[in-house]
């Protein structure tokens, strides 16, 4: 049992810098205003690509889980860096062909995009079991902030070269970031340990003596109930990403400019978040995280609703995205508490779908209320409600040191549930 890990910080810095160049897909909105006035498309036009990519990285990541299995993380993380930045380089080439657009960006990027983005995520986990909630919040954060760091860039560029040649570069940019860290992407040795840490049992239940398949994961009720938890909250997030900017201007007559402005704000709530959230699990549990976002969320929807100035729609804004962040920052550590890390990147990686179906769902369920009765506020109550109702999730799936479920069949070191 090897009990030095000399390079686990390296590997860790290594997935941070896949992951905000992955996220940089968050900053797609910077390029919905140049396409639309260089090839005359529509605003749901353009959109379309987001959610294709979005929904790609969805079932992306579950295939790049099980490909992991069979060949470790680098070879997938190059195949990852190749293909989003050849997606993102042959947007800049599409000319007016609204198809071409969408098989580019949207499928191409986005399978790069579910590729890449389980790889830091599995592997990490492997290499941090004293620190599972820390470190999935860490590897994630830098895909929250990825739009942060390429908005401004790409917005300049876009002014002096073009979206066609924004799009080039920075896909050649993507490629050179994506694939050089995957160099650094291994998995540690069988049973590794950090040196000096003894696993203990805590108040989420982290240790486990099985490592569930797959097939056997997706034989349990509880796979199901963390996946609708994903589903969830990022259907309330993605809702408010979506709509960010027309809102601002439309509910509190801001500017352009400061509805951009709102947009950058959120991007860093929702890399914070992913951080915060996640080492917070460490300590309270994954349960009660989602249980106090669940919550939030009800009361900020319901807020939102309401909220005619601009401070106070960037402050529930904010709040949200926080949220939005902690789901992605936290689930993958809730997912190894349940199943074990061995085969994470498969367990997680299939459960990545509820983001892609978020990405659909939450949208156009926005956009269509919005449409059909000139306000937001029915569709925000709407998902006041729904998460509201959420909190009852995390609390049903909960396990009881004293009760453990026959049906996942784990036990734990200690309490009345050992064997």
């Amino acid at each position: 049992m090897n009990t030095n890990s000399p390079n686990r910080w390296l590997i860790a810095a290594a997935g941070v810098v896949m992951q905000v160049a992955l996220g940089a897909v968050y900053a797609w909105s910077v390029f919905r205003i140049p396409l639309m006035k260089s090839y005359g498309w529509t605003v749901s036009q353009v959109t379309l690509a987001f959610e294709l990519a979005i929904l790609m990285l969805g079932f992306a990541s579950f295939a790049g889980g099980l490909w992991m299995r069979r060949v470790g993380p680098r070879r997938v993380a190059v195949v990852a860096g190749l293909c989003y930045g050849l997606g993102v380089v042959m947007a800049g080439q599409v000319r007016g062909n609204l198809g071409l657009l969408y098989l580019s960006y949207g499928v191409l990027g986005g399978i790069g995009l579910g590729l890449g983005y389980i790889v830091p995520v599995a592997t990490l986990i492997k290499w941090f079991p004293d620190k599972r909630g820390m470190i999935t919040g860490l590897a994630v954060a830098g895909f929250g902030a990825g739009a942060v760091i390429t908005a401004p860039v790409a917005q300049r560029l876009t002014s002096l070269l073009g979206v066609s040649q924004t799009f080039t570069i920075l896909g050649l940019i993507y490629f050179v970031a994506v694939s050089g860290s995957a160099m650094f992407m291994r998995n540690p040795p069988d049973e590794y340990r950090p040196a000096g840490w003894v696993p203990q049992v805590s108040g989420q239940q982290k240790v486990l003596v099985k490592d569930y398949t797959l097939r056997e994961a997706l034989r349990t009720w509880q796979w199901y109930g963390l996946w609708a938890i994903l589903f969830l909250n990022t259907l309330a997030g993605i809702s408010i990403i979506s709509q960010a900017s027309p809102m601002a201007q439309e509910v509190t007559h801001a500017s352009a400019t400061a509805a951009a402005g709102l947009v950058g704000i959120i991007s860093i709530a929702n890399g914070a978040g992913r951080l915060l959230w996640a080492w917070s699990s460490d300590y309270i549990g994954r349960n009660r995280v989602f249980q106090v976002m669940f919550m939030a969320q009800a009361i900020v929807f319901f807020l939102l609703s309401r909220v005619q100035s601009f401070g106070g729609l960037a402050v529930l804004a904010f709040i949200v995205l926080l949220c939005y962040g902690g789901g992605f920052g936290t689930m993958p550590a809730f997912a190894a508490d349940f199943f074990g890390a061995r085969n994470v990147a498969s367990i997680y990686g299939l459960m990545l779908t509820a983001w892609g179906l978020a990405g659909l769902v939450g949208p156009t369920l926005i956009a269509k209320v919005r449409q059909s009765t000139g306000h937001y506020t029915g569709d925000l109550d709407l998902i006041a409600g729904i998460m509201l109702l959420s909190t009852i999730l995390p609390f049903v799936i909960r396990i009881h040191r004293d009760e453990v479920p026959e049906q996942l069949g784990l036990h734990f070191a200690g309490g009345k549930g050992a064997k």
